[in-house]
């Protein structure tokens, strides 16, 4: 299968779990039998400067952030810590999250939710 980039489903979605401004997400797999049932997102995601996805808990799954470009602040169960381009962040089932763009470009990262 090659999925080509204007083929891909993009949504902008405002204020996620009480954040600043919104995010747009670019879905990479958007039907859940690409994903074996195995998860729910895979995803490329843009916030702007001063835009965030607000802290939220994950329950029976767990979600992965790859930093792409750009400069965050993420807050990891309360631990909040910068990531550059080239981090990781991990968030186990039963592991809470949130992330904004600290810096002056826009933050792009690559999100994946895999069930538990």
């Amino acid at each position: 299968m090659i999925r080509r980039s204007k083929e891909r489903i993009v949504e902008y979605k405002e204020k996620l779990f009480q954040g600043n401004g919104g995010v747009t997400v670019r879905s990479l797999l958007d039907n859940p039998d690409e994903m074996y049932g195995k998860g729910r997102v895979f995803a490329h995601s843009t916030l702007q400067p001063g835009c965030s996805i607000g802290y939220h808990i994950h329950s029976n799954e767990s979600e992965t952030y790859y930093i792409y470009s750009g400069t965050a602040e993420f807050n990891d169960n309360g631990s909040v810590l910068t990531l550059n381009a080239g981090d990781i962040a991990f968030t186990g089932a039963g592991e809470g999250h949130g992330i904004k763009n600290i810096g002056t470009d826009p933050l792009e990262f690559i999100a994946l939710i895999l069930y538990r």
